[in-house]
């Protein structure tokens, strides 16, 4: 039987873990309705605001001193600075085709990718860190496949934002996994290394005269700035979460964003639900019941 003292003790902590990530997820979920009150501007541009903006935003968290020498051993040290420089051009494409997609109206093909994602992590780690599948895993990974294929025949069109989105998210955890770099230092790297062309990218922009930031309405300069918080606010509050929750519990809040995502395309932006998608989604749904199952009760058996 277990000490419940100790259940008693650890609950308040995972209260507060739960509410953590839950928010963490909900604004990753929510964050289409920011990026689509940005559809004037193109989607290059919001990707360099978003980059100058965060590293202004987090500089300030990491320079704080259980932080700063990481920091500062991070963009000295070349090694680092390499694997930084891949994750950055990864994460950046990532946001790019995301900002992209939501603005072209294809907010259900961002909500498959993130709804795949943690299968092809578990793909990735079989090729990449000669990890072996369960049983169960094997089977969600075979339904995944199943799904795409059965979209890309029925519906006559590849998915390929959604799988774009799911294998450039899961090729970026996958090297900062190996990459041992806190989530708060590496993203605060990975933004100052686009700083500067961003920087000069939006000048040149500026110059033309054809730039949002000051030239369009108050409220659309204020919405680039504010990039910054739909970028770093939910890694920090993820942050705080991770601390305080098992991963089968990430695991399961994970799920929360392209929830959103997905009920924000059908009921809000009313995006047209075909029946060739609504089966993929039903397989990736089932998929992920039979991956989140399996790690329950492998975590179960690893206490």
């Amino acid at each position: 039987m277990p000490d419940l003292s100790v259940v008693r003790e650890s609950w308040p902590q995972t209260t507060a873990g739960v509410a953590y990530a839950g928010s963490a997820f909900l604004i990753w979920g929510l964050s289409p309705i920011y990026w689509k009150a940005l559809a004037s501007v193109p989607a290059f541009e919001i990707l360099m605001h978003r980059m100058i903006w965060s590293f202004l935003f987090l500089v300030p968290f990491v320079l704080r001193k259980h932080r700063r020498r990481e920091f500062l051993k991070a963009v000295t040290t070349a090694p680092t600075l390499l694997i930084l420089g891949s994750t950055t051009l990864i994460v950046g494409g990532n946001w790019f085709l995301f900002i992209w997609a939501i603005n072209s109206g294809h907010i259900l093909q961002t909500s498959l990718g993130y709804y795949i994602n943690p299968l092809v992590n578990v793909l990735l780690g079989v090729v990449f860190l000669k990890e072996r599948l369960r049983n169960l895993q094997l089977a969600a990974v075979g339904l995944a496949f199943i799904g795409v294929l059965y979209l890309t025949v029925s519906y006559g069109q590849f998915p390929w934002v959604s799988l774009a989105l799911a294998l450039s998210f899961g090729f970026y955890g996958l090297i900062r996994k190996v990459a041992p770099i806190a989530p708060l230092v590496g993203l605060t790297v990975e933004t100052l290394i686009l700083t500067i062309p961003a920087l000069a990218y939006l000048i040149f922009l500026d110059r033309m005269g054809v730039g949002a930031f000051l030239r369009a309405d108050a409220l659309t300069s204020l919405l680039l700035m504010g990039a910054a918080l739909v970028t770093g606010l939910p890694l920090l509050l993820f942050t705080k979460g991770t601390k305080r929750l098992h991963l089968t519990t990430i695991g399961f809040l994970q799920y929360i964003a392209p929830s959103g995502t997905f009920l924000l395309a059908v009921f809000v932006y009313h995006e047209p639900l075909r029946p060739a998608q609504l089966s993929t989604f039903i397989l990736i749904w089932s998929a992920l019941v039979l991956y989140s199952w399996d790690s329950v009760m492998h975590s179960r058996k690893m206490v």
